[in-house]
């Protein structure tokens, strides 16, 4: 988090000052910045070698106690000098952990005498002092000077806090930092288990949002510092190199969006949460440009858009406390100590303020401050939650005594309005039980008109078909009775003959004459004629006779395994007459078993339809030839299928739509009741079966009948 401010103050600096010749140490002076004491150039190229830059004349005096030199794919070389006036041994402190590549070059005159590299591209076991800040002994003997050049390199901000001193005061310096830092985690670790533990018992996610939060708060300071290249990875110099990145980017993230959890952006201010929504996604555009090795523009990124996103959360929490939201003071406060925290720093590293220990630490007493608050601002909204429960549960329990009261009044009323009501619905019951009877009766007359109309067509049918054969046998009658008549005249003149005294020559000649009188040989032939015609008029009749036995099937209550062709066989008898010789039938019968069902309300199903059909074929042929009724049969799995058509007048899908429907006829008034498709489906539904009509206006109609072989009992 020590980026946030790095840009508040880019339009301070510092007044100049000639540069120091060079830096001398007494005894007792200990550790000791020498910002201002050193000179300063810039390799823009990063290619000049260490020769190169000693016979550079380009150097500049440092007006900065702590140099801060950007963000740069420059090599920096800073060049001093120092004088141990002291007796113990010197070091040189780089209290920047984050620099990529540190070299302090030893020099005398055109030569150089040591070079000591440091810098995370580096193992941190080969470090030569175990310790994130980079520590270099400047090997200088007791009363004597030397030069020194020491180039730095990074791919991130650099900033360069430069102190020399003897190894005692560095060691107790880099010791209180440790300190510090030590009873920073400390605080971060009581403060991420102490609410993870609270969010596991009252569940609220944002307790989840902010130990998530100072988990990576926590990892972004320690890489920042260079603890977690110390502690965490130390053999990892990639995580050294890009921790600097991806840390602070989630850190910024998490903190972000816990803030967007916490005080209920959504709810309180839906554009500042799309505004704020934007802002995360640079950081997640900064992380990706990491990866894409694109290092001091991701970092450029995330630096400002920290320092934008940090004034914006700020802003955030300003609204949302004017809105009433309360516990956004514990968050504006927690927010703002991280703010001055970060501010401190930087006027620090601009020579503002001065360097010491508790400038240098300021970041981490606004985070560890920041961290406590943020906790506070949680309970608080745990409090203010618990507050708005009780102050609902009482209004909730006076809503209760109130709704008990009106209840009981309202009570009262609707008992007087129930018992007036009582009595109207029982009046109504009784004229709709009235009404109900007297629909029953209708319906009830409906179904014996349409039973008495099949029956008087049945009967009509069933006494032309019997007529027929009838009025043949009838007329046969007669001429047989005249035929015995003449035949027992010519028997009782041959008896008489038979017993005359006569000849018998004279016998038969007066034999053969009576049989010439009489026409015996055709009386013979008549006799057997019309005897002929009696006997196939009465086959006939008896035909008729099973057909009907067959079609009315006096036993149609109970389920029984019949032949469907004989069916269809006995209803085409019954409306032979209907067919009045102009209408044909074609019969396509297939290879059935016998079907489970109910013979006579089957045989009444096939009556209603085909009659249908011949009414369609006379509306259309008018009497004239052409007209066909077509019946189709076959076996289908389980199932039998009975296709009865006609070529007659068609309807429209409109029409073909309502044709099961009660009392629905296309028939005149006085023609037909509405009832006969309607009876037809339901017994085809009594079946476990299915009906379907297919129809062209002007082409005809056919029904398709599925029945199952076997009726499912249950």
């Amino acid at each position: 988090m020590k980026l946030i401010c790095y840009f508040l103050l880019t339009l301070f600096c510092c007044s100049d000052a000639a540069a120091t010749p060079g830096i001398i140490y007494h005894i007792g002076d200990g550790r000791t910045g020498i910002g201002k004491a050193v000179e300063l150039l810039e390799d823009k190229g990063a290619s000049m070698s260490v020769r190169e830059i000693m016979q550079d004349s380009a150097f500049r005096p440092s007006t900065q106690d702590v140099l801060n030199l950007g963000v740069s794919a420059s090599s920096f070389w800073i060049r001093f000098k120092v004088a141990n006036e002291s007796a113990g041994r010197l070091a040189l402190e780089l209290s920047q952990p984050s620099i990529d590549f540190a070299a302090l070059y030893t020099v005398s005159g055109d030569s150089v005498l040591a070079v000591i590299e440091e810098g995370e591209h580096l193992p941190f076991s080969a470090r030569q002092y175990k310790h994130q800040n980079y520590i270099f002994d400047l090997k200088i003997p007791p009363g004597e000077e030397r030069e020194f050049l020491l180039k730095v390199r990074s791919l991130e901000q650099i900033s360069l806090p430069l102190y020399i001193g003897n190894m005692q005061d560095i060691y107790e310096s880099l010791l209180h930092t440790d300190i510090i830092f030590g009873v920073f985690f400390g605080i971060i670790l009581v403060m991420f288990l102490y609410n993870l533990f609270l969010y596991f018992t009252v569940r609220d996610s944002s307790y989840l949002y902010y130990v998530s939060y100072i988990l990576l708060l926590a990892l972004s300071q320690a890489a920042l510092n260079g603890y977690s290249f110390r502690y965490l990875w130390p053999d990892s110099t990639w995580m050294a190199q890009h921790s600097n990145f991806l840390f602070p980017s989630l850190a910024s993230i998490a903190a972000m969006w816990f803030a967007k959890v916490f005080l209920h952006l959504r709810r309180y201010a839906p554009r500042l949460d799309t505004i704020l929504k934007v802002l995360i996604g640079i950081f997640i555009l900064s992380i990706a440009l990491v990866f894409f090795g694109q290092y001091r523009l991701s970092f450029m990124i995330m630096q400002n858009n920290t320092l934008l996103g940090s004034l914006f959360v700020i802003y955030i929490a300003v609204v949302i406390l004017r809105k009433g939201y309360k516990p956004a003071k514990y968050f504006l406060l927690a927010w703002s100590a991280l703010l001055v925290g970060a501010a401190i720093l930087v006027l620090r590293d601009y020579g503002i303020f001065p360097s010491n220990s508790f400038t240098g630490n300021t970041l981490v007493f606004g985070s560890a401050i920041e961290v406590v608050l943020l906790s506070f601002a949680l309970a608080d909204k745990i409090n203010t939650l618990r507050r708005e429960k009780e102050e609902s549960q009482m209004q909730t329990l006076a809503a209760y005594a109130e709704n008990e009261r009106i209840i009981k009044e309202q009570n009262l009323v609707l008992e007087t309005k129930v018992n007036e009501r009582t009595q109207e619905l029982q009046v109504s019951n009784e004229e709709l039980n009235h009404t109900l009877s007297e629909l029953k009766d209708a319906q009830t007359q409906l179904v014996e008109s349409e039973k008495m109309a099949s029956l008087g067509q049945l009967t009509a049918g069933i006494a032309h078909e019997i007529n027929n054969p009838i009025n043949f046998v009838t007329s046969n009658v007669t001429p047989l009775e005249r035929d015995i008549r003449l035949l027992e005249e010519a028997f009782t003149k041959i008896e008489a003959l038979a017993l005359s005294e006569l000849p018998m020559e004279e016998k038969q000649k007066q034999v053969g004459e009576i049989k010439e009188e009489i026409e015996y040989d055709y009386l013979k032939t008549e006799i057997e004629f019309l005897l002929k015609g009696i006997s196939e008029g009465s086959n006939r009749t008896a035909e008729i006779v099973k057909g009907l036995r067959i079609f009315s099937r006096v036993d149609e209550d109970d389920l029984k395994q019949v032949n469907i062709h004989e069916g269809i066989d006995s209803t085409l008898i019954i409306i032979n007459t209907l067919l009045n010789n102009h209408i044909s039938v074609h019969c396509s019968y297939g290879d059935l078993p016998k079907v489970e069902c109910y013979p006579g309300k089957l045989n009444q199903v096939f009556l209603n339809i085909l009659t249908n059909g011949i009414h369609a074929i006379e509306s259309r042929w008018k009497g004239e030839s052409g007209g066909a009724l077509t019946i189709a049969t076959s076996c289908e799995g389980e199932d039998v299928v009975i296709r009865l058509g006609d070529n007659g007048c068609g309807m429209a899908q409109e029409t073909a739509s309502h044709i099961f429907e009660p009392f629905f006829t296309t028939k005149g008034v006085g023609e037909g009741t509405g009832l006969g498709l309607s009876i037809v489906y339901n017994i085809i539904k009594k079946h476990n079966g299915n009906i379907s009509v297919e129809s062209i206006p002007g082409e005809g109609t056919s029904f398709i009948i599925r029945i199952p072989v076997k009726q499912q009992t249950v």
